[in-house]
């Protein structure tokens, strides 16, 4: 009699515990899957988010503006008044490529992505001759999140802060 009521509270408890179980191995594929997507996108996008010539600094802030989403789409509005006078008075031109990248964190709408970039800067510096080039490395973490079909930049960070 024992053994037979602990087959029955076995085959309960693996009743809830299978189906549980089934449902947190989906979830962890879908976030698995949106990881690599959103890390494919990231990658794809971060040079237009990041990178801008002085001649068309207004058309590459609306760029970088369509990869964008809630307050960083109103951050990148922004920047064309404090960032297009600087560029064109200094003659900038920052070309950002992507040397890396990696999920940090991964659920199946949103996606949070390391990336590792080479910046590569050409500016006139007042009071010194001649243009002044600088090249580094960081970083930047964008906070993926999926919209319709498409993967937008949520949130961006970096050593010197959050946009």
């Amino acid at each position: 009699m024992f053994v037979i009521v602990l087959l029955g509270v076995l085959v309960l408890v693996a009743g809830v515990l299978v189906p549980t179980m089934w449902f947190n191995l989906r979830d962890l594929r879908d976030a698995d899957a949106a990881g690599a997507v959103a890390v494919a996108a990231a990658r794809k996008v971060a040079p237009d988010l990041l990178s801008y010539d002085y001649r068309t600094v207004e058309e590459d802030l609306v760029r970088a503006g369509a990869h964008t989403t809630g307050e960083l789409t109103k951050h990148y509005k922004e920047l064309t008044t404090s960032l297009v006078s600087k560029a064109k008075s200094q003659k900038i031109v920052q070309t950002v490529s992507v040397a890396g990248a990696g999920v940090e964190r991964a659920e199946p709408d949103r996606v949070e992505v390391l990336i590792f970039v080479n910046t590569a800067t050409v500016k006139e510096v007042p009071g010194k001759a001649g243009l002044q080039q600088q090249f580094s490395q960081s970083r930047a973490r964008f906070v993926m999140v999926r919209r319709d079909s498409r993967w937008l930049v949520a949130g961006l960070s970096t050593l010197l802060g959050t946009a």
